[in-house]
């Protein structure tokens, strides 16, 4: 397995002082604007540009199969 994804910039100010956080995964924090963020994995993007997440189902997928 790879090695924690680490962030190159600061979301908030943009500087690369960044550090992990002891506040938990994927906790970071900034130095220079001393900011704590959180960063999280969501899922794969579907091609129709829509996040895919396992178990859940879309409105569309729930109305095609519920005909009236």
């Amino acid at each position: 397995m790879s090695e924690r994804a680490a962030p190159f910039h600061c979301p908030y100010c943009g500087d690369e002082d960044l550090r992990p956080s002891e506040a938990g995964h994927g906790c970071w924090e900034c130095a220079s604007c001393r900011r704590a963020f959180q960063l999280k994995f969501l899922g794969l993007l579907r091609p129709d540009g829509t996040t895919g997440t396992a178990g859940t189902t879309t409105d569309t997928e729930q109305t095609e199969g519920g005909g009236e």
